[in-house]
Parts: structure tokens; C-alpha cells; sequence
């Protein structure tokens, strides 16, 4: 797994050994980054369930303002902060060992808004369904904030007008999709 593009292109990014994450494809990421690229420059970008960090690095990479990383495994906020320092983009990154949830609270109460939300769940959980809800109040997301969920090709979301967003852009691949929102505009 690499930095597809920007200040970091072509370095390589280390993995969380065994099977509690799923590091996304590089061509996946760049069909993803496709979508996301008009609204990275000088964004600040929350990287829900991070993982290795790729998807954050890849934001910064491409000149994000920021990322935040939300993770809540040790070993994955240790191999975040690896491969932040191997980058060299530790300067502009923020790391919380914390649960999804808890995090949405935690920037709340810090006034923290979101320009590009990425969020990459544990499949067919559930997880997102929750977030979305949550978001979809959340200060930390505006009617301007794009959202961008990785999902199993299966998960629905059928409920996303309950929750207060609308669907812009499906991309579906072999086995997972990403789903990118808005919130409804009142």
C-alpha cells in the first residue's frame, strides 16, 4: 500500500497485521480520491475507523489543511503515527484513540467542523447507520461537509433522508462500494 499522490506520492504506507482492518486498495483509494479531490486542498478532513491512516495521509498528501484520525486500537493509532512521521505529515495530523461515537462529541465540544468526512466501518454492523444519524445533527458537520462511506456491496441505505442526508455519488466495485452524502438543505 502506497501514497498515490501529492507531497507523499509513491511512499509506501505499513499495515496492521491481522485481520481487524482492511486496507483499502490503491486503485480503489484512487477512484475514491477522484470524487474527493475538488474539496481536498485546504480541507480539514476527519478519517472515521482510520486504520492504518492511508486515507488521512492521502488527504494530506494532496494539501488537506489537517486530518484527524479516529481509531480506536493501540496498534493502529501506533502504525498511524508510523507512517505520519514516514511521510512526514505529522505536522498537520491529530490522532484520537477513540470509539466513532465518542469522537463526534469530542470535537463537538471543541467546535471542530469537517470539510470532507471519511468513514471506512467494520461491514454490515451497522456502524455507519449510527454515524450517519449522529452526523446528521453533529456541529462538526455542515450542509457544505461531503461525506464518504466505505460499505460492503449489500448495506443499505435506504434510511440516509431519515437521518438528514442525501446520496450525490455511488461507486460500487467487486466486493464494496463507496457512498458519498450531503446533508439535506433545509
Amino acid at each position: 500500500m502506497r501514497v498515490i499522490a501529492g507531497k507523499a506520492r509513491r511512499l509506501q504506507l505499513k499495515t496492521i497485521e491481522g485481520k481487524d482492518t482492511r486496507p483499502t486498495q490503491d486503485r480503489t483509494k484512487e477512484t475514491l480520491f477522484n470524487v474527493l479531490q475538488p474539496r481536498i486542498p485546504d480541507a480539514v478532513f476527519l478519517d472515521l475507523f482510520s486504520g492504518s491512516g492511508a486515507i488521512g495521509i492521502e488527504a494530506l498528501s494532496r494539501y488537506a489543511k489537517e486530518a484527524w484520525f479516529v481509531e480506536n486500537g493501540r496498534k493502529a493509532c501506533e502504525c498511524i503515527r508510523t507512517n505520519l512521521e514516514h511521510t512526514n505529515l505529522t505536522e498537520d495530523a491529530h490522532i484520537l484513540m477513540k470509539d466513532a461515537l465518542s469522537a463526534v462529541s469530542w470535537l463537538e465540544d471543541r467546535d471542530i467542523q469537517f470539510d470532507v468526512i471519511f468513514m471506512d466501518p467494520p461491514y454490515d454492523q451497522e456502524h455507519e447507520k449510527d454515524l450517519l444519524f449522529r452526523l446528521g445533527s453533529s456541529s462538526i458537520c455542515t450542509e457544505d461537509t461531503l461525506v464518504a462511506v466505505e460499505a460492503s456491496l449489500h448495506t443499505d441505505f435506504s434510511y440516509v433522508l431519515e437521518a438528514g442526508f442525501e446520496i450525490i455519488k455511488e461507486k460500487k466495485y467487486k466486493t464494496n462500494q463507496h457512498v458519498f452524502l450531503e446533508r439535506v438543505k433545509e
